[in-house]
């Protein structure tokens, strides 16, 4: 059997869907999936880039930094990777990092 229609269980073990229905779920989940830790890696890297970029020298890459930050996280909330309130935080966060980093 093909894996792409493997879920599962709540038991923790592989269960294999035998409906219809149960198939396109499992198909729509792994695509789901694929394009969410998509985001989140791109995310993940983009902050991380943009906190480094902050502790560095040059304020001119910290705010581009800053900025590609703070549309991947608008981006992933848009789309519901992560929470709206969690991406207006570390938006707030990395915006006074960097206004302190100018000064």
């Amino acid at each position: 059997m093909p894996t792409m229609f493997r879920a599962l269980s709540e038991s923790g073990r592989n269960a294999l869907a035998h409906h219809k229905s149960a198939k396109k779920r499992a198909r729509q989940t792994l695509k789901r999936r694929a394009r969410n830790r998509h985001v989140t890696t791109t995310l993940r890297t983009a902050v991380k880039q943009a906190r480094t970029a902050l502790a560095g020298d040059d304020p001119a890459a910290a705010k581009t930094a800053v900025r590609s930050a703070e549309s991947h996280l608008r981006r992933a909330a848009s789309k519901g990777v992560i929470p709206a309130k969690r991406a207006s935080r570390q938006i707030a966060r990395l915006a006074r990092a960097a206004g302190r980093a100018e000064a």
